[in-house]
């Protein structure tokens, strides 16, 4: 069997702060460890469990937080940005299954640690066909036109539900509990580590049995970007297919998620250089 994990960091074990999940913050070698240590154990267990190839996709932030040297070699490591639709490249290559880890609630969830949806400097939610979107969301829907069902998640507490929603066979595996943006409830690493073993196994039992099956997709989509400041959204108007609604929202609409993904990504960038504020001409 082929599997494939994308990696994030915010919904890690013991990940509270981005001072643990920026590049060239004080904590963020703790963070790389922390995302290293589940995804190797994550590895080892679906290999244990029958799956003979994994690619691994290090997707949080500029890509580059998996320590390499530390993977066995049945893992392949996707690594570094910029790359197409993110979080999943290379899901569109086939596999029997996917695992998202250190996943997140979206943009806008009350009581949330590190909350945001792909960029929590661009976007103050994302929206799609009406539904506040998670990067759960967007990245399943993504791997569900390509027949990828997802088999397992594991992230904060706030998530569980939104995952619950719209993929309930989707095993999920808590890995604290938010008590507001920068504050959570930590859980026994090992502990952790113990359920998501018995989740693998789980999860392959359902897969065998053909109980996980990918998510169905809406032919239309209808993306919602809010921005997080207007001038955003006017630098985001000049893109060819974006409709502007009003100060700070922005609809797109396509027929593959691999488009709605791609100016997401647009939107990202296009906001990160946009700066009109008085320490911008110092």
């Amino acid at each position: 069997m082929k599997a494939y994990i994308s990696v994030d960091m915010e919904g890690m074990p013991g990940i509270y702060h981005v001072a643990q999940t920026a590049p060239k913050a004080f904590l963020h070698n703790e963070g790389r460890e922390i995302a290293t240590r589940i995804t190797l154990l994550v590895s080892e267990s679906l290999h244990n469990n029958g799956v003979d190839s994994i690619t691994v996709a290090d997707s949080h932030w500029y890509m580059g937080n998996i320590f390499y040297e530390k993977l066995p070699d049945y893992v392949r490591l996707i690594r570094g940005s910029l790359r197409p639709v993110s979080m999943v490249y290379g899901i569109e290559e086939g596999f029997d299954f996917a695992v998202f880890l250190g996943y997140h609630s979206p943009a806008g969830t009350i009581h949330s640690i590190l909350d945001h949806t792909y960029s929590g400097l661009a976007f103050s939610q994302v929206k799609l066909n009406g539904r506040r979107a998670s990067e759960f969301y967007i990245n399943a829907l993504y791997a569900s036109e390509r027949n990828v069902p997802i088999a397992l998640v594991a992230g904060d507490d706030k998530l569980k539900n939104d995952v619950a929603e719209v993929s309930p066979f989707t095993e999920y595996v808590v890995t604290k509990e938010s008590i507001s943006r920068a504050s959570a409830l930590m859980m026994p690493v090992g502990a952790i580590e113990k359920e998501l073993v018995n989740s693998i196994k789980r999860a392959m039992e359902k897969l065998r049995d053909g109980k996980i099956k990918p998510l169905k997709v809406p032919q239309e989509k209808i993306f919602e970007f809010v921005m997080r400041e207007t001038e955003f959204a006017d630098a985001g108007e000049l893109i060819p297919g974006i409709e502007r609604i009003d100060s700070y929202t922005l609809r797109y609409t396509c027929n593959n998620m691999g488009d709605g993904y791609r100016v997401m990504q647009l939107l990202s960038m296009l906001s990160s250089y946009v700066d009109t504020s008085i320490e911008s001409l110092r």
